[in-house]
């Protein structure tokens, strides 16, 4: 599968999902990233009219947990986030910010991603770190 495939994959997966609901699209992938693009407007808005934390959090955990099916991509391995963290430095009201998954630590049984998640002039709106559980595919029977 090539990376455009892998990428038209993704964004298929993402029908009827949190990641349609928040226009999440997968736009960018590499050998060990994964870029996301989210549009900032009301829907995803606090009472202040500025982008939300936690949907800020629904793009970097939507990204990283893509990337982390993207690495493991052929390996009969699922992973599932275990954990995330989420530093909010830079207020956004609209626009279009992305997150950019990279991989920090791949082993046996954990994953750890960054992602930072910027606005359109490259600015730093959040630092992300999520870790995911690396395990066997259980076979359904």
């Amino acid at each position: 599968m090539t990376n455009e495939d892998i990428l038209q994959k993704l964004n298929s997966m993402s029908a009827n999902t949190l990641m349609e609901t928040l226009r999440i699209e997968y736009i960018e992938l590499g050998d060990d990233y994964l870029v996301a693009k989210m549009p900032v407007d009301a829907r995803v808005h606090q009472p202040m009219g500025l982008l939300h934390g936690g949907a800020t959090v629904a793009l970097a955990e939507s990204v990283a947990s893509a990337a982390a099916y993207a690495l493991s991509k052929g390996s009969g391995r699922e992973v599932r986030g275990l954990e995330i963290t989420a530093n909010h430095l830079k207020s956004k009201s609209d626009g279009v910010v992305t997150g950019r998954a990279t991989i920090i630590h791949d082993g046996r049984t954990t994953q750890l991603w960054e992602i930072r998640i910027e606005d359109e002039a490259g600015q730093l709106i959040s630092l992300c770190k999520m870790t995911a559980l690396v395990f066997d595919k259980q076979q359904k029977g």
